[in-house]
């Protein structure tokens, strides 16, 4: 079925946004496991999966479309070099894939894409549940102190 261009081409741009996701995620996650903070390294690291798997699926959208997805393009990867920057780093980005869901959504109901649409639908409500995580996390330091989260991130 031969998609929509600029569809195709929000597609990769998002796809884009995946891989840096995933890079950024195993990045701190494995940062976490070399601290010691074993609970956060398996949470990131979750998450970095969840990614992957949205990543699998705009993948195989791109390619029912008869697109060629791009996977060589990534975004700016911001490594955090302790755990506040890490949550501002992957908050923000959270929040940038919100936002180009939110757009890509409504490029795809323009198309007339609406399985597109769904699929789109789909990996938002998930962007939004990481934003909900990470926010939670930032709470919990703020009411905790960074120090004593930390001792609950051993195990």
């Amino acid at each position: 079925m031969k998609g929509d261009p600029k569809l195709i081409e929000v597609l990769n741009s998002l796809l884009a946004d995946e891989l840096t996701a995933i890079n950024q995620y195993m990045v701190h996650s494995e940062m976490c496991a070399n601290w010691g903070y074993d609970k956060l390294h398996e949470r990131i690291e979750k998450r970095a999966i969840v990614e992957m798997k949205h990543a699998e699926k705009l993948i195989a959208r791109i390619l029912f479309l008869e697109g060629s997805p791009v996977v060589t393009d990534l975004k700016e990867i911001r490594i955090g070099a302790d755990i506040p920057k890490q949550l501002a780093f992957d908050l923000a980005a959270e929040k940038g894939a919100v936002a180009a869901y939110n757009a890509a959504i409504l490029v795809a109901g323009e198309a007339r894409d609406f399985a597109t649409r769904e699929l789109l639908e789909h990996i938002l409500t998930d962007e939004d549940e990481h934003v909900d995580e990470i926010e939670a996390l930032q709470d919990q330091i703020g009411h905790m102190t960074l120090p004593i989260f930390l001792t609950t991130q051993i195990e």
